[in-house]
């Protein structure tokens, strides 16, 4: 395969790429202890903190898959992205002043203030799982672009493979002295140069269709390209108006309210106010990205006049590889690999610190201001880098986008890590072996639900009922694992004495 990068795109990329992670390096310096390396001493401005968070769902995912939804079907992933901002506006009113109550750097000891050091621990091991998976698929998906301008080098049967030992070899480095305050920044410098490269690309593709914007715009109408609402109230449609403002908002109390990677961001601001201003001023954020790069598969779609790829996640790099001028090519492509970086050094971070706050230091008995904690947390970080790089080694690439798939492997225990959250919140009578009960139950019902297809091979007697749950769509995947977690939960609370008032309730 003959690639379009040339020496200057090369040179743009390789001094972007060392110079973001020597600017997460310096960033590194002078940390005193863990807090300062997973929370930044809750020192991040709030509009950092916005950028943070939309660069950490969206990035690369955004950058290279959704263009390629666009493509493929219509802008009717907006819907889901309205459900998101109404997601976040009830975090940020109901779990997010429950983290500001006491000085806590990961989200799971909220569970143990609530039901105990158990739930605490199940709940973290839970997100690391899903974490592990979730981010190996976004390192895969941002080793895509890297794949197609090392083609012609490297042998076919190397290039992924090659691509994703560069990316995580990167990211290893500046995470694991940079810590949460270089994720941050790096965050914010990587999105400004993405949505730079977004709108370059709008630009673009007016000028490669004859007649610009308004002839893609008008083929797109004809194609049923621009339909965004569809008032389908079915289950099994993953982009209607019923799926996105209901699925797509408990995706988001759960991925913005429960997931350690998204909280920890939030906890870096100095106060609950200006977390609150990050959080729901993030929805709004990517609302407009995903507006952004859903236009440009519209453009995509006419620039290509509708050809066929054989993956929709291989559309939008192909057009910057071969397409973009020298020079903002190599700028582009660095953008995307270094917002990748940066929420997969985000992973990490996130990860060592629910190893660190959550398994390690109470088993230990160390403080986590004691010089050796940090060293630790360090290595923790280090662990869950050649983790996520190995994992992404083991995936294989599919014709479903991958930002789909990414969302599909969250949701799988989003649901019972929120459900843990709202039994502690409304149900008083619930304890510990409660908690722990119904959110095992809900990641039960959802791996039936999630891997229903590949069950009826195994389960040949239950067809029916796994052909009907293989038809639900990923939005609905936390709404039925939170209903599970916390009606289970309710009816064990049921099985013994309600605790007295001011009695823990951790038993």
């Amino acid at each position: 395969m003959k690639t379009n990068f040339t020496a200057l795109d090369f040179i743009v990329l390789i001094i972007y790429l060392i110079a973001t992670t020597l600017l997460g390096i310096w960033l590194g310096r002078n940390q005193k202890d863990s807090k300062d390396y997973f929370v930044a001493g809750h020192a991040i401005p709030w509009w950092a903190v916005l950028f943070s968070v939309a660069a950490t769902e969206t990035s690369a995912l955004t950058f290279i898959s959704i263009p390629g939804l666009a493509y493929t079907t219509n802008l009717g992933f907006l819907q889901i992205a309205a459900g998101y901002l109404l997601g976040r506006i009830v975090v940020a009113y109901t779990l997010l002043p429950r983290y500001y109550q006491g000085d806590l750097v990961t989200a799971y000891a909220l569970l143990e203030k609530r039901f105990g050091v158990g739930t605490r621990r199940f709940a973290s091991i839970v997100f690391m799982v899903t974490r592990a998976f979730a981010d190996s698929v976004r390192v895969f998906a941002t080793a895509i672009p890297i794949a197609l301008i090392l083609g012609p080098a490297v042998p076919q049967r190397f290039v992924m493979p090659v691509a994703i030992l560069v990316l995580g070899a990167l990211t290893l480095v500046y995470t694991y002295h940079g810590g949460m305050r270089a994720v941050v920044w790096t965050d914010v410098l990587q999105t400004s140069v993405y949505l730079l490269g977004g709108l370059a690309a709008v630009y673009l593709l007016g000028r490669g269709v004859d007649g610009g914007w308004g002839a893609i715009f008008s083929r797109a109408h004809d194609a049923g390209k621009l339909k965004i609402l569809d008032v389908y109230f079915g289950f099994d449609k993953p982009y209607t108006l019923f799926a996105g403002l209901i699925g797509g908002a408990v995706l988001s109390m759960a991925s913005h309210g429960a997931d350690q990677l998204i909280v920890q961001r939030l906890l870096a601001a100095s106060n609950l106010r200006e977390s609150r201003k990050a959080l729901i001023g993030s929805g709004v954020a990517v609302f407009f990205q995903f507006a952004l790069f859903l236009i440009i598969g519209i453009g995509l779609y006419a620039f290509y006049q509708a050809r066929t790829f054989a993956v929709p996640d291989s559309i939008f790099p192909t057009f910057v590889v071969d397409s973009m001028p020298a020079g903002l090519r190599g700028l582009i492509v660095a953008a995307v690999l270094a917002a990748t970086m940066s929420a997969h050094s985000g992973a990490m971070n996130s990860l060592s610190a629910s190893t660190t706050h959550d398994i390690y230091l109470p088993i230990s008995g160390r403080r986590a201001d004691d010089p050796r904690t940090l060293r630790m947390a360090k290595i923790f970080t280090l662990f869950w880098g050649v983790v996520l790089l190995v994992a992404a080694l083991l995936y294989k690439q599919q014709g479903t986008p991958v930002v789909v798939i990414a969302l599909s492997i969250a949701s799988f225990t989003y649901g019972a890590l929120l459900g843990g959250f709202f039994l502690g919140m409304l149900w008083r009578r619930a304890i510990q072996r409660d908690a722990i009960t119904g959110m095992a139950v809900g990641i039960v019902a959802m791996s039936f639900v999630v891997f229903a297809k590949q069950m009826i091979s195994f389960f040949p007697g239950m067809t029916g009922p796994l052909t009907t749950l293989s038809h639900i769509s990923f939005p609905w995947y936390v709404l039925i694992g939170t209903s599970f977690t916390v009606g289970i939960g309710i009816v064990s609370s049921f099985t013994h004495a309600a605790p007295p008032r001011g009695i823990p309730v951790s038993e």
